[in-house]
């Protein structure tokens, strides 16, 4: 493969998915890693991306629009899948729980098959995935509001209210993006809906698969080192470990 055309395919993956570790550029294009660290350097150096630590994120970070609940559900499925396996496995019988928008949290239910729990959502798609499953002891909350078509969540001062007045054993929620401790997402009522669940949680917990890591977006709504895990797919990850409590 010329120089040229591999320059080009590096630089539609890092575009298409926002940030790209240099294993996955080693892996795609079978290469050696000295050939992909020189390909970064010199693409850097045109201004195509940028170069950082095990990878290289696009310029366009914060600009891209954000994919719809049902595009984003066909991304990194596989990963997204490892992550509610794992994140299943942290609810216990009788838990008071709060899942927030995101298809990795939705995925999380759709593995709920606990006999005894309260859990409480915002996320329309989560809800749906839980509600068949109601019994007696087993009881799901939809918070109603203006909904955010693109997520299909619900958001705004009345699902806030309520959830201010509520306490959780647990909170899960998802994000667009983690850089050092800031965890961020798209807009300002999406993320604050989710700190008030998660400043009302004894234990918090982020679910976020590999391709989120050293992205940015446009509003940071909690710190990593105040949840008290990460779930992802894969958990060796410098930045998560020197930041994150627990890497599950």
């Amino acid at each position: 493969m010329k120089k040229e055309e591999r320059l080009e395919i590096i630089s539609k993956m890092v575009d298409e998915k926002n940030y790209v570790r240099l294993v996955d550029i080693v892996e795609k294009l079978q290469i050696s890693d000295m050939t992909v660290r020189r390909d970064l350097n010199e693409l850097e150096s045109r201004g195509a991306l940028i170069r950082i630590h095990g990878g290289a994120k696009s310029r366009n970070s914060l600009k891209y629009k954000e994919k719809s609940h049902v595009d984003k559900y066909l991304i990194n499925m596989e990963a997204k899948k490892i992550i509610a396996e794992k994140a299943v496995k942290l609810i216990e019988e009788g838990d008071v729980i709060f899942l927030g928008a995101g298809t990795t949290v939705e995925l999380l239910a759709k593995k709920i098959n606990h006999k005894s729990l309260t859990i409480v959502t915002n996320c329309l798609p989560t809800f749906n995935s839980l509600v068949e499953k109601e019994t007696e002891t087993f009881n799901v909350y939809l918070l109603g509001g203006k909904m955010r078509k693109i997520t299909k969540s619900f958001l705004g001062e009345f699902v806030n209210i309520l959830i201010k007045k509520m306490k959780f054993n647990k909170t899960f929620v998802s994000a667009n993006g983690v850089k050092n401790k800031d965890i961020m997402t798209s807009v300002f009522e999406e993320g604050n809906t989710q700190k008030i669940a998660l400043d009302n949680s004894e234990k918090k917990y982020l679910l976020i698969d590999d391709s989120k890591i050293n992205v940015e977006d446009f509003y940071v709504f909690y710190s990593l080192d105040k949840m008290t895990g990460v779930v992802t797919n894969k958990e060796k990850n410098d930045m998560l470990n020197q930041f994150a409590k627990k890497v599950y």
